[in-house]
């Protein structure tokens, strides 16, 4: 079964990416996702200043620069796993490098 982790990271947390000690947690994170043979997907994500909303507004849509909304935590990044049950998701997610200001949310992927 195929989960998302889908990481929510703090203002700091995305200013720590140029930190190489920082980067080399993700990157070996990433890497024993890899060599488990469990890693489907995912991507890092820019920081949310970066992003544009799109909403519908009736038949029209707006559209707003953004982060959107201000929150605490951002979406930083996803991966993708595919692994037999919840519980061992749930194992990886606790392995994911955020700091104690981020979280890990962990989500079954729909299946179509």
């Amino acid at each position: 079964m195929q989960y998302a982790l889908i990481i929510r990271e703090a203002a700091e947390d995305f200013a720590r990416r140029s930190d190489p000690v920082y980067r080399d947690g993700w990157v070996a994170y990433s890497q024993a996702l890899a060599q488990a043979g469990i890693m489907t997907g995912g991507a890092g994500l820019t920081a949310p200043e970066t992003g544009t909303i799109v909403r519908r507004k009736g038949e029209n849509h707006d559209v707003q620069d953004g982060p959107y909304p201000e929150g605490k935590e951002q979406l930083g990044g996803f991966y993708l796993i595919d692994v037999p049950d919840m519980d061992t998701a749930l194992e990886w997610a606790t392995r994911v490098p955020i700091s104690d200001k981020g979280s890990v949310e962990v989500r079954p992927r729909l299946q179509m």
